[in-house]
């Protein structure tokens, strides 16, 4: 009965900076890593941010490296991605995901409904 829902998304301009949220509800929310993923336009859903459940530890895809950080506050039971230095093949829907340990490899267990981050001029 988890629930995760995105907020934040827009559009911005190249160069400019976006925060996206995402609030989660249902179940015990500092027992999940967290993650980001995006899917753009004709391209394959990415892994594009993943953080510990304390926040302690941090993951990126190479190609967010230095311009995007992933932060969660437990008590809010909210994660978040700030996004700097936008570029336009940052434009994609842009999901939160809850992850658990199945004993082998993480599983995402509550999929946000998405928010839509466009980056143009």
């Amino acid at each position: 009965q988890g629930q995760l829902v995105e907020s934040g998304g827009g559009l911005v301009q190249p160069g400019g900076s976006l925060r996206v949220s995402c609030a989660a509800s249902g179940f015990t929310f500092s027992s999940y890593r967290m993650r980001w993923y995006r899917q753009a336009p004709g391209k394959e859903r990415e892994l594009v941010a993943h953080i510990t459940t304390t926040g302690d530890r941090t993951n990126y895809v190479d190609s967010v490296k230095g311009r995007f950080t992933i932060s969660r506050d437990n008590a809010k039971n909210t994660v978040y991605l700030q996004m700097n230095s936008l570029k336009p093949e940052d434009t994609a829907v842009y999901y939160c995901a809850a992850a658990f340990w199945t004993g082998s490899s993480w599983s995402n267990r509550y999929w946000g409904q998405g928010t839509q981050v466009t980056v143009s001029s």
